[in-house]
């Protein structure tokens, strides 16, 4: 179990270490952390730290079916990206109407997400770099394989979704999506994110912000030169 997101991301700071700069290979391009908001950019802020990296978010959002608005159909992203699990989509008996309807609300709320936490700041340039995509968890994958056709359309040469916790086997539904996949624990029932959490508190958009604009330092704990973003004040 992981005590709240900022531990969570240390801990996966620490399992990528093989992608500091100083040890990865001129091929695979500098590291860039993507956190998907909001919970995730928590756990990439640390990761970002961590690894000496930048840090930015890659707005995605989940497909709801319309009755049970937690359980995942698909998800979209930036750029046009599309992703639908149509057994679920079967299953559930969504019309296109239905579907239609979630999408253009998602499409809304992405739209407002990504000028809310970006604002008037760039996107951290993706060709010729490895993106790392990390979230707080995954449980069906359909918003981290959304994220990783967006850093794709970027321009990304090579991509990592890096997570705390996601169920036993999910590297199989994802393998055509990334590079490379690592998970801190998977159980064999994963049931709620949230409860591999000690504290699992929504986190608001004033915290993602805080996390994407602080200026880039030295972090103290990675002990490392280049770009970081100091974790310790997110959330605050």
């Amino acid at each position: 179990m992981f005590t709240d997101r900022g531990d969570a991301g240390r801990q996966l700071g620490q399992r990528l270490r093989h992608l500091r700069a100083s040890e990865t290979r001129p091929e695979m391009g500098p590291v860039v952390v993507l956190g998907l908001p909001r919970g995730g950019v928590l756990v990439a802020a640390e990761v970002a730290g961590a690894l000496g990296a930048p840090l930015d978010v890659i707005v995605v959002r989940k497909l709801g079916v319309p009755s049970q608005p937690e359980l995942a159909m698909g998800a979209i992203g930036e750029g046009g990206v599309r992703i639908l699990l149509p057994e679920t989509v079967q299953h559930a008996g969504i019309t296109p109407a239905a579907l239609a309807a979630v999408e253009r609300r998602e499409r809304a709320e992405l739209a407002r997400r990504a000028e809310r936490f970006r604002g008037d700041r760039p996107r951290v340039p993706l060709a010729g770099r490895t993106a790392v995509v990390v979230d707080d968890g995954i449980a069906t994958g359909s918003t981290a394989r959304a994220a990783c056709q967006v850093a794709r359309a970027q321009g990304a040469t090579r991509i990592v979704v890096a997570v705390p916790v996601a169920p036993l086997g999910w590297v199989r539904g994802m393998r055509d999506a990334a590079d490379e996949l690592i998970a801190l624990l998977t159980p064999v029932a994963l049931g709620a994110i949230g409860a591999w959490y000690t504290d699992f508190s929504q986190t608001t958009d004033e915290e993602v912000v805080a996390c994407l604009h602080q200026p880039t330092q030295l972090t103290n704990r990675a002990g490392l030169s280049g770009n970081a973003i100091d974790a310790a004040e997110c959330g605050k």
